[in-house]
């Protein structure tokens, strides 16, 4: 189904009652349409929804560690455009009484979905003092969380904080990556350089630096997770 095309009358599968929302917003502005448009066509159908944001909701934290209930203040376009998402979320909930569950989820990471092949082209990272706080979730227990979110039908209207909250700064991450794929370490530069050099897209990740909590997801959905640190995840 391509949602960016008038959608049909009806559905392939007869049964949406419990539907995982993963489609990615367009690449531009700061609303979701398609969101929308699938929502205002199919809404009535659906009884529950699982959503996947972004931890990039709430902006600059400058580092500080923070929870489910840290003010909302996204600074890209494509926080907004997750926000938006989730607005659109709650909006139909009220419509039609259905439940949701909102996933603020971290960078998401896979020993087959690593930067190895930048690193390799020798890529620049900000020195360590410098580096933002990242956080990360492994593939694997992504898709397990999404699972027990949707298991989880008492705990309605909830937004859980993904992550396996153990943050690092961005240059450790890089560092960690090298070491695991036996290659140079990526050469480190001044934030004051990597404003010159850099993507626009990578500069707007350096200056969001936050350390999520994860107690929420832990306690109320029961989550063990399997790759609790990116060591555990990229061990052999």
């Amino acid at each position: 189904m391509n949602i960016d095309q008038p959608l049909s009358a009806s559905l392939p599968s007869t049964d949406l009652n419990r539907l995982f929302y993963f489609v990615p917003p367009p690449s531009k502005g700061r609303k979701d349409p398609r969101i929308a448009r699938f929502l205002k066509k199919y809404g009535t159908q659906i009884k529950q929804i699982v959503l996947i944001s972004t931890s990039g909701v709430y902006g600059d934290c400058q580092g500080q560690w923070i929870d489910e209930q840290q003010v909302l203040n996204p600074t890209a376009d494509r926080a907004y455009r997750r926000l938006d998402a989730e607005h659109e979320v709650k909006q139909w909930a009220k419509q039609t009484m259905g439940k949701y569950s909102i996933l603020r989820v971290a960078g998401i990471y896979s020993k087959e979905q690593l930067p190895i092949e930048r690193i390799r082209q020798g890529m620049q990272v900000v020195n360590n003092a410098e580096s933002p706080w990242v956080n990360r979730i492994q593939a694997d227990d992504l898709a397990m969380i999404c699972y027990q979110a949707m298991k989880a039908t008492g705990l309605s209207g909830e937004v859980f904080n993904v992550s396996d909250g153990h943050p690092s700064t961005m240059t450790e991450y890089f560092h960690h990556i090298a070491d695991y794929a036996s290659l140079e370490r990526p050469t480190e530069i001044s934030l004051a350089e990597a404003e010159k050099c850099l993507s626009k897209g990578m500069l707007s990740y350096l200056h969001e630096s936050r350390r999520m909590k994860n107690d929420k997801l832990v306690e109320k959905l029961k989550i063990e997770l399997k790759y609790p640190s990116l060591v555990e995840g990229l061990k052999i």
